[in-house]
């Protein structure tokens, strides 16, 4: 009998790690006998540079870089071979900013432009980026100044680099943003109205980043003589989405597709008996190309099991074709309870040793 266990991060209280440990002594302690694999993943936020080099292995490069506030934080990212696994959150994300100092029309990216040159430097031919958690709202303008900075001039410029035409190597490097994003850079569902609100913008705020980001777009338009501010993902991480579509001719693809084909999931469950996946909240979202919904589609005919610390929708996740759909909390938990690291993960074993019972005789007889 063969389980794959790959469960998405709970935000703020579980690693995928430790989500997938969690389920895993919740089967073994019903089938002991069983072969457990844990499969890492993430969908381009966070844990999305560990999910990578637990499936290819690689270097963890540490440097020291600014973050949002332009104060020095060390960030890593991800060398193997020519590849290099960017994620955002390492030096632009919400997280290294206390509430009081959430501030979107100050926050900058330059940050992960730093750790993008540094790859640069190195001889990374393609780059990955995972695109999720970032405290900025900049349209990446802070990381185009740090590679304007930190690469050197194109032979026919001397001196110091002062403008983008100016970047050499650039130019000679794939990108791919990781986001299941699809928001525009600008307007209504824009970088600004749809996420800068969490990052602590005021309503005032948001219209001035919405303009601020939409004159930047009819400048680089202009230089460009092409727009790609309406394009799926341009929205992302604050616009950063944008810069890597509009400056580097970047592709973007969902986070999780990415990290799968990479790890050849496919072949990984197609002897499975039962796949289990998971996230902090599931519902009508988690089908809108979600990390479950990306496992899911990757599974065959593999019964997946979906569990969550929140559940809606539960008839519409089932009718997409999930096998079960389970909350791992109980009645009546106070959130601040159900956050509680040790409680999650006896909760979810809890969970999965209750399912792997309901199921067993289906899926998984010894």
């Amino acid at each position: 009998m063969k389980v794959v266990i790959a469960i998405d991060s709970f935000k703020g209280c579980l690693t995928s790690n430790e989500a997938n440990q969690a389920a895993t002594e919740g089967v073994s302690s019903i089938h002991p006998t069983a072969e457990v694999v844990q499969v890492p993943v993430s969908d381009g936020g966070e844990g999305f540079m560990e999910a990578f080099h637990a499936a290819i292995g690689g270097e963890l490069v540490e440097l020291t870089v600014r973050d949002p506030l332009m104060r020095p934080v060390s960030a890593k990212y991800l060398l193997h071979d020519k590849l290099a696994v960017i994620e955002i959150a390492q030096a632009s994300g919400l997280p290294l900013l206390t509430k009081e100092e959430r501030n979107p029309m100050v926050a900058t990216s330059y940050g992960t432009g730093q750790l993008v040159a540094d790859a640069v430097r190195r001889g990374a031919d393609h780059i990955i980026v995972g695109l999720g958690g970032s405290a900025t709202s900049d349209a990446g303008i802070g990381m185009l100044h740090a590679l304007i900075e930190s690469l050197p001039p194109a032979p026919s410029h001397r001196g110091v680099v002062h403008r983008w035409d100016d970047v050499k190597g650039i130019e000679d490097v794939r990108f791919t943003i990781a986001s299941d994003v699809k928001n525009p850079l600008c307007g209504e569902y824009g970088a600004a109205h749809v996420f800068a609100p969490q990052k602590g913008a005021t309503p005032d705020m948001v219209r001035q980043l919405d303009e601020r980001a939409r004159k930047f777009a009819e400048v680089s338009a202009r230089h460009f003589g092409y727009d790609r501010s309406e394009l799926e993902g341009a929205g992302a991480a604050g616009g950063l989405g944008y810069a890597f579509l509009q400056y580097m001719n970047a592709d973007c693809k969902p986070g999780i597709e990415l990290l799968l084909d990479t790890i050849r999931f496919q072949e990984i469950v197609k002897d499975a008996d039962l796949v289990i996946t998971g996230e902090g909240s599931a519902d009508c979202q988690t089908l809108m190309g979600k990390l479950p919904m990306g496992i899911l589609q990757q599974s065959g005919d593999v019964p997946v099991c979906l569990i969550a610390g929140r559940i809606s929708d539960k008839e519409e996740l089932l009718k997409a074709g999930f096998a079960h759909v389970e909350c791992i909390n109980p009645d009546g938990i106070t959130l601040e309870e159900a956050m509680r690291k040790e409680v999650a993960c006896q909760n979810i074993s809890d969970t999965i040793r209750r399912l792997t019972n309901d199921v067993g005789e289906l899926v998984l007889q010894p």
